[in-house]
């Protein structure tokens, strides 16, 4: 009985002690530098959107803040990487749709985005667009649709990959309303609305960012935005809710996450830190330069997002078959 009392005593004063030593180190966060991975190439705009958290956080903490660029498969590897990182607080990984929509997508992943991290917040987000070349004979959606179902198979529509969040916004719009169209990936934003400008692509579901410039250019045609309101970035275009197509909706987005396990105070500091951020001015400027919107929701409605992501794109890349090696 005295053994099994010991033994008790001692497993209570070690929960005690690691719950110390928790509570230690969130107090004294970060004593040193911190790693962001970014599952990409320097220049995209995860990369560009981790840079801007970053220099916020070091000039908050006093603490460097660092980025290292770990790309390959779609953001597998860098997001494997963080996964496999010590939950301390001094790895994070800055990432997008990609770290829920992976699983689907690839035949294996090194990651399981629900067990393998803790969310910290989803930072911001743009809507995609539906522009087409002028030359296409269609003012609205509805006309586009008619369009397409005038000529199936004679429309195809780019995008900057597989897999990517216009790509399956692309993929909704296709198979919801059953239009025999082709779809087209491209190594990225740029090169896919580059397509559709040249008219080898005449329509094109793609990032607001490079798309922008030739649309107010008159290079492109913007039809639509997705999101429940119009983006400031371009105030004249329907969403595609007010364009009748309610359904078709979704959006290019990053999230700050932690390997699972990292402490809650570590998690709860991180997050009122970025959310004080993305309150800046200058920071809310330099988003909207790249049109993105600010979010910075809570830990919980972070892991509810991933989630409902999840069970909607799961449908949506069973449904269109895609793979992506």
């Amino acid at each position: 009985m005295k053994k099994h009392l010991a033994l008790a005593f001692c497993l209570i004063a070690a929960s005690l002690a690691n719950a110390g030593a928790a509570a230690v180190a969130a107090e004294t966060w970060p004593v040193r530098p911190v790693k962001l991975i970014v599952g990409f190439a320097p220049g995209g705009p995860t990369d560009l959107f981790a840079r801007l958290i970053a220099q916020k956080l070091t000039e908050q903490t006093g603490k460097n803040f660092f980025i290292e660029n770990v790309g390959g498969a779609g953001g597998n590897i860098g997001a494997g990487r963080a996964a496999q990182s010590p939950p301390d607080g001094y790895t994070l990984l800055v990432t997008g749709g990609n770290l829920t929509n992976n699983p689907y997508l690839y035949s294996s992943v090194p990651y399981d985005p629900l067990k393998d991290f803790d969310p910290v917040t989803v930072g911001a987000a743009t809507p995609v667009v539906l522009a087409i070349n002028p030359s296409v004979p269609a003012q609205t959606v509805k006309e586009l649709v008619a369009v397409i179902r005038a000529n199936p198979g004679k429309y195809s529509y780019a995008s900057p990959g597989t897999g990517t969040p216009p790509q399956l916004v692309g993929a909704l719009f296709q198979h919801s309303l059953n239009l025999d169209m082709v779809h087209v990936p491209f190594g990225g934003g740029g090169p896919a609305v580059e397509a559709t400008v040249a008219g080898h692509t005449p329509i094109s579901f793609g990032a607001m960012a490079p798309a922008v410039p030739l649309i107010k250019h008159g290079d492109l045609r913007a039809l639509a935005v997705t999101g429940k309101t119009r983006s400031p970035t371009l105030p004249d275009i329907p969403t595609m809710a007010e364009a009748g197509f309610p359904d078709v909706d979704g959006a290019t987005w990053t999230a700050v996450v932690a390997p699972a396990g990292t402490p809650r105070d570590i998690i709860a500091q991180l997050n009122r830190l970025i959310v004080a951020d993305l309150a800046q001015p200058d920071v809310r400027d330099k988003l909207a330069a790249m049109a993105y919107v600010p979010i910075g929701n809570s830990p919980e409605q972070c892991t509810a997002f991933f989630k409902e992501e999840m069970a909607k794109w799961s449908k949506v890349i069973k449904d269109a078959g895609l793979k992506a090696e």
